[in-house]
């Protein structure tokens, strides 16, 4: 069964058109998706999220029809690229927030967002202050939230492009290393071609609304003949050592 299958979609914003698109991913697939800005990445995401409004097409979570569902009945897991925590809450209530949002009951939220907590590293940090964190630190408790409910679909915006070098190579490491263990199917967006070849199973390419490619990267940059392809990760530069 695909974790995500999307069937002829299309959809508007303004003047720009996403077009009759088509994707799927498999369970416990890691699949990136690049494009240029303005490409129709960011729209795509918001239509799997439920919040933009689509023309045409269907959208399926691990067989569900998700099309006309609110978002949080979609059981998506969502890491924007700012990691979008709660200042005014610290750790441990950052990633409590969607279990409590859901109705978990108090005596169980503890022991439901306990694996994420262990897994990230965080228990030491679970009663510190969000604003006192490193831009790392942010975004593994972003992480931690969003997989604290066990997600059917893991979504993340570009989410390491805030941090320096060091810091964008130690996190992709742990979004590999967390996507395993936790075997869930993740749709990761980005810009760089290193990052790409550190997190992915498979790449797909945007390109004025259409995903006009999509397969190994490795693949994609020796066989693919496609100018906009060849255009995106040639201006991508070649991979550095530690560079995302």
């Amino acid at each position: 069964m695909n974790a995500l299958e999307i069937n002829g979609l299309s959809m508007h914003a303004g003047m720009f058109r996403v077009g009759e698109l088509s994707l799927t991913i498999a369970e416990g697939e890691y699949f990136t998706l690049m494009g240029r800005t303005g490409s129709g990445k960011s729209l795509l995401l918001k239509a799997v999220c439920g919040l933009a409004r689509i023309e045409t097409g269907r959208i399926y979570i691990c067989g569900d029809d998700v099309t006309a569902l609110e978002p949080r009945f979609r059981g998506i897991g969502y890491v924007p690229q700012d990691g979008g925590l709660f200042p005014h809450l610290n750790v441990r209530c950052n990633i409590a927030f969607p279990l409590t949002v859901r109705g978990t009951p108090l005596n169980r939220v503890a022991a439901e967002m306990a694996e994420a907590v262990e897994t990230l590293g965080l228990t030491p940090l679970l009663d510190r202050a969000i604003r006192g964190l490193s831009g790392g630190e942010r975004q593994k408790v972003a992480l931690a939230r969003a997989l604290a409910c066990r997600p059917r679909l893991l979504i993340l915006d570009e989410p390491v492009c805030a941090l320096d070098e060091p810091a964008r190579y130690e996190i992709c490491a742990e979004l590999c290393r967390v996507q395993k263990k936790f075997n869930v199917a993740t749709l990761h967006v980005c810009h760089s071609r290193a990052e790409a070849e550190q997190v992915s199973d498979r790449v797909g390419v945007m390109h004025e609304g259409q995903l006009i490619e999509s397969g190994v990267l490795s693949k994609l940059l020796s066989e693919s003949g496609h100018e906009a392809v060849q255009r995106l990760f040639k201006t991508n530069g070649k991979r550095l050592n530690h560079e995302i």
